[in-house]
């Protein structure tokens, strides 16, 4: 793929395309049909996610309405009470989330939502967006299924505006009202097999959707661009081991793609030696670098052949939040690549994020040297990456996964 090419793909996707939308499937249909005009027949898997369609939802302080958006998947309920600005996460902090509408900052994970169901919560209000920033852009969140386990309380998600003032001018009762239609919808991954001379095979992966603001040109058609194009080029050339390139649905919704995949696949996940995973490349500023979930001498490896080939980059070993965890936590080893911008040049998961970050040369450079790294894994005549995982890397993993708590600093 030329510089041209790709910028075409980033023009044809310039749209929203949530997890278990009509706009995400018609995405994932655009993506066969690029494959198509190769010759290369893909397939899509649906797999079921957690729906929503918000009826009605209200957010009062003092009387006083402010823009909001309903917490998908938190459930039909009307609450007032006191509100609570949780600053901390001490236990003395937490204690008087009692009986309050709590405020939090930040996003909404699995323990901190635990915390405040436990000290006696009787809803939530969490803020995005930018109090320097002129929109006025709120996010649309939902409550996550592993995060609520089952007991819901309402929630509001506000832009940053709002939440200082509220706490500026001392916002004393708030009022929850939320109301929604819960349902089960389906999303979906796109797979292309390229088969090689026995069992063993790569996995490549990339999610193609996008949060409910976002157009995610960088985060992360970027990543799907880069698997068309080693698709596009190992169609054409030789590879011993088999590849696998799997675009993933739903990543911004948990993961839920490559996590439906690794369950579905269970039986076959032995044969894979090697997980690459594209996650937000070819932005105009901005360094590459890579995250290995694996035996620390693959860092080595990828270090050593960038310096070989002229390319810079830097990275280590670590727990890259995106579709390479759930291969790792089957004891896969994975790398993750990305190149990542400084916050004012380029940011994510808003509608700042569009094909204006990108750079279809840059794009094209990043792709060179993934197919260079891909080619060697693909056609060594033993994998060397150590089919294993490190000890720290699997507490880093039940730490990212939410199976162990983090010990705090």
């Amino acid at each position: 793929m030329d510089a041209k090419s790709i910028m075409q793909v980033f023009a044809d996707t310039a749209y929203v395309r949530t997890g278990g939308s009509p706009e995400e499937l018609k995405t994932a249909e655009y993506l066969l049909s690029r494959l198509e005009n190769w010759g290369l027949k893909g397939t899509l898997e649906a797999f079921d996610v957690d729906m929503a369609d918000i009826l009605e939802a209200e957010f009062t302080v003092d009387g006083k309405t402010i823009p909001c958006k309903g917490y998908k998947n938190a459930g039909s309920s009307e609450v007032e009470a006191p509100l609570y600005y949780l600053r901390n996460t001490d236990d003395y902090s937490l204690s008087q989330c009692k009986g309050k509408i709590v405020m939090m900052d930040g996003y909404l994970g699995y323990w901190r939502y635990q915390d405040i169901l436990a000290n006696g919560a009787l809803g939530f209000v969490t803020y995005d967006g930018n109090a320097n920033y002129a929109d006025r852009d709120i996010d649309q969140r939902e409550l996550r299924s592993f995060v609520s386990k089952g007991v819901k309380i309402p929630g509001v998600n506000i832009n940053a505006k709002d939440a200082i003032a509220i706490i500026r001018d001392g916002g004393k009762t708030a009022r929850i009202t939320l109301k929604q239609n819960e349902y089960t919808g389906q999303s979906h991954n796109v797979i292309l097999d390229l088969p090689g001379e026995g069992e063993d095979y790569v996995v490549f992966t990339a999610h193609y959707d996008s949060t409910s603001l976002s157009q995610g040109a960088y985060d992360n058609m970027s990543g799907s661009v880069g698997l068309l194009g080693l698709a596009e080029f190992f169609a054409s050339h030789p590879h011993r081991r088999g590849l696998r390139f799997v675009w993933c649905g739903s990543e911004e919704r948990g993961l839920l793609g490559s996590k439906a995949y690794c369950a579905a696949h269970e039986d076959t996940l032995k044969n894979i030696v090697l997980n690459i995973n594209l996650d937000m490349i070819g932005c105009i500023m901005g360094k590459f670098i890579y995250c290995v979930t694996g035996e620390e001498k693959l860092c080595h490896y990828i270090s050593y052949m960038a310096s070989e080939l002229g390319f810079g980059m830097e990275g280590g070993q670590d727990v890259y939040s995106s579709d390479s965890t759930p291969f790792a936590d089957k004891g896969i080893p994975a790398v993750s690549f990305a190149r990542i911008a400084p916050n004012n040049t380029a940011t994510i998961h808003n509608s700042y994020d569009t094909q204006a970050l990108m750079s279809g040369e840059q794009m094209a450079a990043d792709i060179d040297f993934l197919i260079a790294f891909a080619d060697r894994m693909a056609n060594a005549k033993r994998c060397p990456v150590a089919r294993e995982m490190p000890e720290n890397m699997v507490k880093k993993l039940d730490e990212y996964l939410c199976r162990k708590r983090p010990e705090k600093k």
